[in-house]
């Protein structure tokens, strides 16, 4: 049984608004044997897009290798739109080797509220994909069961959005009310351009221009959040 554990700390500072989430980077980031073209960074691999997604909406010129200025321009980029990355997932245990979500068992959530309530600017968590099982939604929504908090849809709409009050037991009483917005996305993986395949709105773009594919409508998607 392999014990894969993250490799990196959430990355948050006092001006972070908005919080990405996603579940474990592959295991190769924990045991350090990158690919030629990944960065030592969250969301690293070369095979997860978001990176390539949020490059291409901001005409960014990122570096995919290994080198320090790589993971220095995804921290300046990070710092400059106050988004931090915070995965739900601190460790689990896998029988096969490999990145598959459904693959880990005994999994350790982080203490994502409480992350929450020591960053008290944060209004929004994107969610890397949706509430299919061992997604972070799916993640999120056992972690904040035993709060008795409940997620309100705001829109059913693909990225589906939530949102939630944070419970008054943490942080001070006197503080006024705190909605957190939930948005899941499209996950970047190659996994879900199957389900990108099936819905309405891709079916409409791609009819009315052939070339437009399931790289095209992520970047779409995730304009409005990046």
């Amino acid at each position: 049984m392999f014990k894969h554990t993250h490799p990196y700390k959430p990355f948050i500072n006092a001006h972070t608004t908005k919080l990405i989430v996603g579940t474990l980077p592959p295991p190769r980031f924990s045991t350090g044997e990158l690919l030629e073209k990944d960065v030592d960074f969250c969301y690293g691999s070369y095979y997860n897009s978001l990176w390539l997604f949020i490059d291409e909406i901001h005409n960014l010129n990122l570096r995919y290798d290994n080198s320090e200025m790589a993971i220095e321009q995804r921290k300046q980029f990070l710092i400059s739109k106050h988004i931090g990355v915070c995965d739900i997932v601190e460790s689990c245990e896998r029988e096969k080797i490999d990145a598959s979500d459904l693959g880990m068992q005994n999994i350790k959530l982080r203490d994502l509220i409480g992350y929450l309530k020591d960053f008290p600017k944060i209004d929004t968590l994107l969610f890397t994909g949706g509430n299919s099982k061992n997604g972070p939604e799916y993640f999120f929504r056992k972690h904040i069961k035993p709060l008795d908090v409940k997620l309100e849809v705001v829109s059913n709409v693909v990225p589906r959005i939530h949102q939630f009050v944070m419970p008054r037991n943490i942080g001070s009483a006197d503080k006024p009310e705190r909605i957190i917005k939930t948005v899941s996305l499209t996950s970047g993986s190659g996994a879900a351009n199957i389900s990108i395949s099936r819905i309405p709105l891709y079916k409409q773009l791609k009819a009315q221009n052939p070339n437009f594919n399931t790289f095209d409508f992520r970047v779409m998607q995730y304009r409005e959040f990046f």
